[in-house]
């Protein structure tokens, strides 16, 4: 094995910012080495296929919310597909006192739903009169208290961060964590208010890609994974290195690989995680890289359930989610079955079950069977399974790293890597540690890195 390699690009992780990266360097014909520790391709996406069932280890939805996403399919077609959700899958049910209830979706349902106080129903009318907040720091939470009222908080807003950020709504920052909404709130001074004016706004041929769909693809994200590594070729990707570190050197950067192999290149892009960073970029004060590495990441169990006659149990809706408030060990249930096709067998049903989240690292230590008999309760007491009903496949995914957390210590961490850009222009920090955590946020952000490469050059 040649000891010295030399390529343009060394690109750290292999999950799908990485794996998108690559590809668009490759196709603008720079050498380009994808190192990974894992023994596959993908990080937390892999789509398990087993009697008609189709599982995913970690995200199942994505949302088209950039033209990135559209472009990306584009030019995997016909390797790989859009798969956008069904119509039907649009509703989204929130748990309250012992049912679930469709989440409003106009005036007659946002009335008449029991979701929210009336109190506060009546109050969202006068949300485009109250003053425009200025805490730059301002939780989700509290924002939407004073927004909006408790009830929505409760009913609404924390279910709907549970389910994105597996977090706290009290600790996760509006301005890095749903910085479209903080936007609103400080372009136009109310969400109402800003929301009608931007779909009022004129809008390019490319802003229109942005449909606000929901997506996978057909057989499950771990298609796109393999779609992206057979365009970037077996050859330009190392997987199962065990120990990865990074030098500069005057002409770039030297890669150390634990095989004693080095690797040359100009630009070094990372996505690891942040706990990672300090061990693969040692040359970095440790002052400077502590705000970096201690992000937080919020725990998350999945488990995939597979049942082969759903018998009217399985919901024509896209998840229900539960919020904290009503005590359940259960951040919420995806029905992929319902979304997408072919995600089990004919009359079935396929399920995915949410546990822990930040609030909740504890349930990690859940044995597998303590685990099981969580979700057979579940399943009956949430859907109406039979009493002792065991369904026909159950996969356990555990994650204790899942979700980064944009909290009040984001300020600082994306501070230090703007100062390590300036100083170390040809190293990309990327992945969740910036930029969002959705599967469209990677996209955009990969083919953004890539941009910026090929310009450079």
């Amino acid at each position: 094995m040649n000891k010295n390699k030399e390529v343009d690009v060394v690109i750290i992780g292999a999950g799908v910012t990485g794996l998108v990266t690559a590809f668009y360097l490759i196709e603008k014909g720079l050498k380009v080495l994808v190192l990974d520790k894992s023994d596959r391709v993908g990080g937390q996406m892999e789509s398990i296929h087993e009697d008609g069932f189709v599982f995913e280890s970690g995200p199942n939805t994505g949302v088209v919310s950039n033209a990135e996403v559209v472009e990306l399919f584009q030019k995997l077609h016909p390797h790989c597909s859009l798969e956008i959700a069904r119509k039907e899958a649009k509703v989204r049910l929130i748990w309250k006192d012992g049912a679930f209830h469709p989440l409003p979706s106009g005036l007659s349902s946002a009335v008449s739903t029991p979701l929210f106080t009336l109190s506060d129903k009546i109050r969202v009318l006068f949300e485009p009169l109250r003053k425009k907040g200025d805490d730059p720091f301002e939780s989700i939470g509290s924002l939407t208290k004073r927004r909006l009222g408790k009830s929505f908080l409760n009913y609404a807003v924390d279910p709907f961060i549970s389910g994105i950020y597996a977090g706290d709504p009290s600790k996760l920052v509006t301005r890095f964590a749903l910085p479209k909404l903080y936007n609103l709130e400080q372009n136009y001074g109310s969400f109402i208010r800003g929301s009608i004016k931007k779909a009022s706004e004129p809008k390019s041929e490319r802003d229109k890609l942005a449909t606000k769909e929901v997506f996978s693809v057909p057989g499950g994200f771990g298609e796109l994974t393999k779609a992206l590594k057979e365009k970037i070729k077996e050859e330009n990707i190392r997987l199962s290195v065990k120990s990865i570190s990074v030098q500069p050197v005057e002409d770039g950067w030297q890669t150390f690989l634990s095989s004693d192999e080095q690797i040359h290149s100009r630009y070094i892009v990372s996505t690891a995680p942040a706990f990672a960073l300090p061990e693969l970029l040692p040359f970095i004060d440790e002052k400077e890289m502590n705000p970096i590495s201690s992000l937080r990441y919020a725990p998350v169990i999945q488990v995939g359930v597979g049942v082969t006659k759903a018998d009217g149990h399985v919901p024509n809706a896209f998840g229900g989610l539960v919020p904290s408030c009503e005590k359940k060990k259960m951040l919420g249930i995806l029905f992929p079955s319902s979304c997408f096709s072919h995600r089990s067998p004919e009359g079935g049903g396929t399920l995915s079950f949410f546990i822990g989240g930040s609030k909740h690292p504890e349930y990690l230590d859940y044995t597998d069977t303590q685990l099981e008999e969580l979700v057979k309760e579940s399943l009956c007491t949430m859907l109406g399974f039979p009493h002792g009903y065991t369904p026909d496949k159950i996969k356990i995914f555990r994650h204790e790293r899942a979700i980064p957390q944009y909290e009040a210590d984001s300020e600082e961490r994306l501070t230090s890597i703007e100062r390590l850009k300036e100083q170390y222009p040809r190293l990309f920090l990327a992945g969740g540690i910036r930029d969002g955590i959705g599967m469209a946020d990677r996209i955009k952000q990969a083919t953004r890195i890539a941009e910026e490469i090929v310009n450079l050059k």
